[in-house]
């Protein structure tokens, strides 16, 4: 949320050619590249930036553009998808790693009370212990 508050867009226009599109993308998604762009702003006048623009865009081309609060050139904010995903991701791995917290201190519980529990049975069996080898008549 912090980043869509501190991001916004504007429809900008390219001041120089951004380069070819290589033969092959990956995943289908169309290349980005850095190139100049200009947009207007009221009270601040013309401003320019680079920005990532499509590859193959050509200069007079407009292209949306989003900025930061310092208007430098910055990718989108994520989009609800990928915030879910991230929270998903995330929830999965602090339960994970409860579960693994409470496993071990179970673990640990285990063996200090087994430790504990043969202990009292070595002192127990030292004082009875010379009892059974005794003979009775």
């Amino acid at each position: 949320m912090a980043q869509r508050a501190e991001r916004h867009q504007v429809a900008a226009v390219l001041a120089e050619d951004a380069p070819a599109a290589a033969p092959a993308t990956q995943g289908g998604k169309q290349p980005l590249y850095p190139a100049k762009v200009r947009w207007s702003e009221p009270g601040k006048g013309t401003l320019t930036t680079i920005a990532e623009v499509p590859a193959g865009s050509r200069g007079g081309d407009r292209v949306p553009v989003w900025l930061d609060s310092r208007d430098r050139g910055v990718a989108p904010p994520p989009g609800d998808g990928a915030v879910w995903q991230h929270a998903l991701t995330a929830g999965v791995w602090a339960a994970g790693g409860m579960a693994g917290t409470v496993l071990l201190a179970r673990a640990v519980t285990r063996r200090v009370a087994e430790r504990h529990r043969m202990a009292e049975w070595e002192a127990e069996w030292a004082r009875t212990g010379p009892e059974w080898g005794r003979r009775t008549a």
